[in-house]
């Protein structure tokens, strides 16, 4: 390591070519001078009284503290109600997210955010540098525009692609935490959180690798402090305004952006009058109050920005409001909890509690990625070691297929179909059929220690209900891991058209070589996963 560092440091001395340098926090004296254009003057309005909270006025002013959630289980309906949001919004929209893939689904949501702040609303763009390779994503260019501000979370310094990894190993404590967060806050009134970050592997059900994912979108009283932590990380010194970065300066590009987008628009007149027609219907079926909203009260808690510069030492100590939660959650359990958990690396600790719980009488039903539908081996190796535990002790653990071609139950007015590979990335627990927990935090060491992240916690029967039932329908397309009589692994399911249940004694849908390989990810220390 030693060695690697010298090399990274005369590497970091190159007088390159056409090398940039940003600052990396707001505190540099290039910043100086910098003006905000979007300011605390701009949310001086009343929420109730935009059209988003009109439309359930009634509902939302019945008792003080309520909210209201609706299920979003697809990606097509994720990318349209976001898009019927913002045609909606007439104050400000926020947007922060940890991936932005710079891909057509992407390019056409940030086009319905310019049209927004054309109208006058003032938009917000928080970006993790990481996730969002941000010196190339055209979202950068928007903050050009005089009603749009864009920022870049915890970024590294020099622009170089070559010196771009090399800097991890200088800064690694800090740049190893990202900001894992997912929002997007329309008229301070409704939010949508999840696990969907911005990208066509998140809204677009046939690309090759889908996300099979879930959102809520929250209406009332909860939002104000989903505004609240966005306000939090927007103001901290490592969110740095893209007026820096040069890719984000040019105007040229800009105006080839908008040009792209015309031509898009007059190229495909007939696909852009039918995505009208759909966002305009999203926008009636709300007017009208057709959405499925359950009503409740709730609590959104974020990590603190602060914890992506805390030491080693302290992130490992960390114990903040998310992680608290959870363990308060556990603790008041009696019957039940569902989880669905994209990368499920529970720890000792972790391990043991929900073992006492399964003893005491609460049972645990988990749905997890498969070894073939996880894009992270490294997570699904350090799961292994917990799964032969929780399955003696009785809870019900099943592993997401790789594909199968069937709805996810008629139960719901929205079906989310499994693309040819479907990763699973859910974050949702259901306790006692009575709370939900749904958000960006992963139930493995990065959430609780490195990344920051922010959940919602909701208490009503009816939305709980909802939420379990489509858990239970994640089920019926993944496979049930159990023990044979010698005591190893067996994987029981059934796809379309089988008469017969299928049973693996090795991981299904898997190769030789990515067993081997996720024998090999064993040997990166758990909390580094």
């Amino acid at each position: 390591m030693g060695q690697l560092k010298k090399f990274s440091m005369f590497l970091l001395t190159l007088p390159l070519m056409g090398c940039t340098t940003v600052p990396t926090s707001t505190t540099d004296k290039r910043l100086e001078n910098y003006t905000p254009k979007i300011t605390a003057s701009d949310f001086q309005y009343d929420p109730m009284q935009t059209p988003i909270a009109k439309c359930y006025a009634r509902e939302l002013n019945s008792r003080d503290g309520i909210s209201g959630a609706t299920l979003i289980e697809d990606g097509l309906s994720a990318f349209v109600i976001r898009a019927a949001f913002a045609r909606m919004a007439t104050k400000t929209i926020d947007l922060q997210t940890y991936i932005y893939s710079n891909d057509f689904s992407s390019k056409v949501l940030i086009a319905e955010l310019k049209r927004a702040a054309d109208r006058g609303v003032k938009v917000r763009i928080l970006l993790d540098d990481y996730g969002t390779k941000s010196d190339i994503v055209d979202v950068m260019l928007l903050n050009q525009h005089p009603n749009i501000e864009v920022k870049v979370f915890n970024p590294v310094a020099n622009r170089s692609r070559l010196l771009y990894y090399p800097q991890f190993l200088m800064d690694f404590n800090r740049l190893n935490s990202r900001m894992h967060n997912k929002l997007f806050i329309v008229d301070n009134i409704a939010y949508i959180t999840g696990g969907r970050n911005v990208g066509s592997n998140y809204f677009y059900p046939e690309t090759a690798a889908n996300f099979s994912d879930t959102d809520v979108l929250f209406i009332g009283d909860m939002t104000k402090y989903a505004t609240a932590s966005f306000d939090e990380y927007w103001n901290y010194h490592l969110s740095v305004p893209a007026a820096v970065f040069p890719k984000a300066k040019s105007k040229k590009d800009l105006r080839k952006l908008e040009k792209k987008l015309e031509n898009a628009e007059q190229e495909r007149a007939s696909a852009a009058m039918e995505y009208n027609k759909i966002i305009t219907l999203a926008q009636n079926e709300y007017k009208k109050k057709k959405f499925d909203f359950s009503w409740g009260y709730g609590k959104f808690l974020a990590d603190p920005p602060s914890k992506v510069e805390m030491s080693m030492n302290e992130k490992e100590k960390y114990r903040g409001d998310i992680i608290r939660a959870l363990q308060t959650l556990w603790s008041d359990t009696k019957d039940s909890v569902y989880m669905s958990a994209a990368y499920f690396v529970p720890g000792q600790g972790g391990l043991e509690h929900m073992l006492n719980e399964e003893k005491s009488g609460v049972h645990i039903t988990i749905v997890t990625n498969s070894l073939a539908s996880t894009n992270a081996p490294t997570v699904y190796a350090k799961w292994e070691k917990y799964r032969k535990d929780l399955i003696k002790s009785g809870a019900d653990v099943y592993e997401f297929m790789l594909s199968a071609e069937n709805l996810r139950g008629k139960e719901h007015d929205r079906e989310r179909k499994q693309s040819s590979f479907s990763v699973l990335h859910s974050k949702t627990i259901v306790f006692d059929d009575d709370i939900s927990w749904i958000g960006s935090f992963n139930l493995d060491p990065r959430s609780a220690y490195y990344n920051t992240e922010n959940v919602a916690i909701f208490e009503s029967r009816e939305f709980a209900d909802k939420l379990r039932q489509m858990i239970i329908n994640d089920t019926k397309t993944s496979w049930r891991v159990t023990l044979d009589e010698n005591d190893d692994t067996i994987w029981t399911g059934s796809r379309p058209g089988d008469k017969q249940p299928r049973v693996y004694h090795h991981s299904p849908d898997t190769s030789v070589f990515r067993r081997f390989w996720k024998i090999l990810t064993n040997l990166v220390p758990e909390k580094f996963v």
